[in-house]
């Protein structure tokens, strides 16, 4: 790797006594952490910070130890991990394919092993997206459940704080750490005051799929249609129309919210070489935006939230891919918005339509590279999506030798067990059979 993962490194500590001991944490560089500068992917932002954000505090409470500050799309405007001053991160199993983003040196981080678990954030699909090219467990918490204060705004009314991490475990602990509400900040929410149980149905939970055609790239289709026939070992499976969702997501950089962004830091996005220039051309549009042009894009999300609210009383959770394909550092380049905001189809209505989601690894696509999916619920259903990633992803690692490595003899008694290749490996030169 590059080492474009990273904008600060800081010293580890001792760690404190709790639940996550001697677990190491990354924290993308919006997030505050006491004594370094908070970037947000701006080198002209140098002020230290002067507290630790709330999350954070919880987290290294708990027993966390920060590693480090790491990059993203600046601004958290983004989700292909390119858009920075501090070079562009690109994905762990291919030098060629973007990391995705805004979350993307957290992703990178974590997918290197390079810490245990890291922060991110998720406004479009930022916590999501990277987890799914870089194989790795998402998790997006409803709205306010994580308390966004110490965190630089992106859409202050959307943003949540997300955590990545390599196991749904691990992801799990800390997810449970950083819960809580925080008097504090205006956004955040008791988990108490939402709904979080499955009223009237018992047995297996219902999980539903798309009922239409999602056009994705050949490799993802295919890894999808593997997933769809897996599907039945999350619960029962039955179709479902998402096309209010998939409208819903179109709304996100076209209405009021980009003007949201335009009020968190439009004031920074001067003509100078630190602004990267797409974020610009992005946000600045948020500027032109009438106060009708914003209720008429509250209306349109209010009638697509009623529109889809027979969906979620048929299911516990949807399950859809991540993105439609995974594109490579020229494609992007090529085309820096149109690739964009293609990737968030599947994952800019989630906030805005208040539901929560967990991202984690489905079928290989057939070259090799991760394909991710994720299970979404309306708020206050975590848990559960958590518990039913836990389940897909329930697997042991093993290291092989001999005649079950890849292209020995063996090797296709462990492939129709289901087994994967996670990394190649060597023993040590002292090491004897």
């Amino acid at each position: 790797m590059s080492n474009a993962e990273w904008i600060t490194r800081v010293d580890p500590v001792e760690p404190q006594p709790g639940p996550l001991r001697g677990l190491t944490m990354a924290l993308k560089d919006n997030i505050d952490l006491a004594g370094v500068p908070t970037t947000a992917g701006d080198p002209r932002n140098v002020v230290p910070a002067v507290a630790n954000a709330f999350v954070v505090d919880r987290l290294i409470a708990a027993g966390a130890v920060p590693l480090g500050k790491t990059n993203l799309d600046q601004y958290a405007t983004g989700l292909v991990g390119t858009r920075s001053p501090y070079g562009a991160c690109h994905s762990v199993f291919s030098a060629e394919h973007i990391s995705g983003g805004s979350s993307s040196g957290s992703a990178v981080a974590v997918a290197t092993g390079q810490v245990d678990f890291a922060l991110g954030t998720d406004t479009a699909g930022s916590g999501r997206v990277p987890a799914a090219f870089n194989r790795l467990v998402g998790i997006k918490p409803s709205r306010g459940l994580v308390s966004a204060r110490g965190v630089v705004p992106a859409c202050r009314s959307l943003d949540c704080v997300t955590v990545m991490a390599r196991s749904v475990e691990t992801a799990r602990r800390a997810f449970e750490v950083m819960v809580g509400f925080d008097p504090d900040d205006a956004w955040s929410r008791r988990y108490e005051s939402l709904p979080h149980s499955r009223p009237g149905r018992a047995g297996p939970p219902v999980i539903g799929v798309p009922d239409l055609d999602l056009d994705l790239d050949p490799l993802y289709e295919k890894a999808w249609q593997q997933m769809l026939g897996e599907a039945h070992r999350l619960g029962e499976v039955v179709r479902v129309d998402i096309r209010p969702l998939l409208e819903a997501a179109d709304l996100l950089y076209s209405g009021p919210w980009l003007a949201e962004r335009w009020l968190a830091f439009g004031d920074k996005l001067d003509d100078v070489p630190e602004v990267d220039p797409t974020v610009r051309r992005i946000v600045r549009g948020g500027s032109e935006l009438t106060a009708s042009a914003a209720f008429a894009g509250f209306d349109r999300l209010a009638t697509l939230a009623r529109a889809s609210e027979p969906l979620w009383t048929g299911i516990d959770a949807l399950l859809l891919p991540v993105a439609p394909n995974h594109p490579t550092l020229a494609e992007v380049a090529a085309d820096p918005i149109g690739t964009n905001s293609r990737l968030g189809r599947f994952t800019n209505m989630v906030n805005l339509l208040d539901l929560c989601a967990v991202a984690f690894p489905g079928p290989d696509r057939a070259d090799g590279l991760p394909f991710g999916v994720q299970l979404i619920a309306p708020a206050g259903h975590d848990h559960l999506l958590i518990d039913l990633a836990a389940q897909w992803t329930d697997e042991v690692l093993l290291a092989v030798a001999g005649a079950h490595l890849t292209g020995q003899p063996l090797n296709p008694e462990l492939v129709r067990r289901g087994a994967r290749l996670v990394e190649s490996a060597r023993t040590a030169s002292t090491y004897r059979m």
